[in-house]
């Protein structure tokens, strides 16, 4: 597959399973032995990554991350975004609060054979914030800080 390829690829991951909440098609975009490495440790497998991508979509049910910049070079594709998001669910230990999320990052993905076989995921832990808070609580389990 060429980077071209690669780059749709990862387009189309993010419209379909972040922006639309489409996990049946992580099937079709990753292979079986996924791994995606997150600040909070490794996700193995389709199943964690589905559980993953269930947890946020719950959390912030209009979760929206459009890609900023995207650069591909031989079987990596680099990809910077912001996503935005209510958070109207439980994620992890916090409580929904209703306010709005805002969080900048990027993941690397690696791929295969047009699917992704690893990712590397890396964001602003200190400047996600939920807007109009007044309280600012760590969450370990997370690794980032929250303001509630």
């Amino acid at each position: 597959m060429s980077t071209e390829d690669n780059k749709a690829t990862t387009r189309r991951f993010f419209e379909e399973v972040w922006n639309q909440g489409k996990l049946t098609v992580v099937d079709e975009f990753c292979a079986p032995s996924f791994i995606y490495h997150t600040p909070t440790g490794p996700i193995h497998g389709l199943e964690g990554f589905k559980q993953f991508a269930t947890m946020y979509r719950t959390a912030f049910p209009d979760l929206h991350i459009p890609m900023e910049d995207m650069i591909a070079e031989a079987d990596k594709v680099v990809t910077r975004w912001t996503a935005r998001g209510t958070h109207l669910g439980p994620l992890m230990d916090i409580p929904p609060t209703g306010k709005q999320a805002t969080v900048t990052g990027i993941v690397i993905g690696r791929f295969e054979g047009g699917k992704f076989v690893e990712g590397w995921l890396e964001f602003d832990a200190l400047r996600f914030t939920l807007t109009g808070s007044s309280q600012s609580v760590c969450c370990p389990t997370c690794s980032f800080l929250v303001l509630k």
